[in-house]
């Protein structure tokens, strides 16, 4: 572990990955380790994973940390998958060799993919990692991640998060024009050029079976009771595919999930012996 100076002139804590790259994280708390996975937009400064670590830190140690090219984290070309996976080995690691793991929408993909290859994970938990599984429901284009990074490369960040939100989310073109508006705009445009990296975790977004099959720690899949009903099923498909898994609907939430309904649930399931 070493300590370096932000730009912020803030001491921020980093390790180094497997391939040299500085992984940020923030340790909060005492307990058994716990590590967040952010989805896209997210890193380590953003509102909804510091609340979550605050809450999650009377029961666990909780690491919460800038996924590659986020934050403070360090990034490299070309990008892989297997890279961030090694990211999250490195803080299993640092955190004393295993650790439980909580990962949000594409986080909990990433996180998926880290059990299946066999990282040291004590159980695992996952809110809506959003697969689409009905033959009849939408897809993100099949050039998405190609658009994305050809927006980024154009330094169009602004672009490439309205993208996003309209074609892989979802968002009506009525609702997207007022996306700029919202508060957390400027945030979500920080992180805009590491969508493409969110886009190669979830692949053509299928669910991968196979992988998943190969998932044997304790897993909790949860999906918020108002969410979309291709979310609702995506969660459902994954606890069906995982052999250890098991399936919770929380009641009154949907994608955007109040940390202060979540909480609870996983301080319950971590916290088992």
């Amino acid at each position: 572990m070493t300590e370096v100076t932000s730009s912020k002139g803030m001491a921020v804590s980093k390790i180094l990955s497997s391939d040299g790259v500085a992984i940020a994280y923030d340790r909060v708390g005492q307990g058994p380790p716990l590590i967040l996975v952010g989805g896209a937009f997210s890193y380590r400064a953003f509102p909804g994973l510091v609340e979550l670590a605050e809450l999650l830190s009377p029961h666990f140690t909780v690491i919460n940390y800038d996924r590659r090219g986020r934050g403070d984290s360090g990034d490299t070309t070309p990008y892989a998958v297997e890279r961030e996976v090694d990211d999250l080995d490195a803080l299993i690691r640092h955190a004393g060799g295993s650790a439980s793991v909580w990962g949000l929408s594409s986080g909990a993909v990433l996180a998926l993919r880290a059990a299946a290859r066999g990282l040291a994970i004590n159980r695992l938990a996952l809110y809506e990692p959003p697969f689409v599984v009905g033959d009849s429901d939408r897809r993100p284009p099949a050039d998405h991640r190609a658009q994305l990074t050809r927006l980024v490369a154009a330094g169009r960040r602004g672009a490439a998060a309205k993208y996003h939100m309209r074609k892989v989310v979802g968002v009506p073109a009525v609702l997207a024009v007022g996306l700029p508006l919202l508060p957390m705009w400027s945030r979500f445009k920080a992180v805009a050029h590491t969508l493409p990296y969110d886009a190669a975790v979830m692949g053509d977004y299928s669910l991968p079976a196979g992988q998943m099959s190969l998932v044997t720690v304790p897993t909790l899949v949860i999906a918020g009771e108002r969410s979309s009903a291709v979310l609702r099923q995506a969660a459902q498909e994954v606890a069906n595919a995982v052999p250890t898994a098991r399936h919770r609907s929380l009641e009154g939430q949907n994608h955007n999930v109040s940390m202060k309904a979540l909480a609870p649930v996983l301080v319950e399931y971590f916290q088992v012996r």
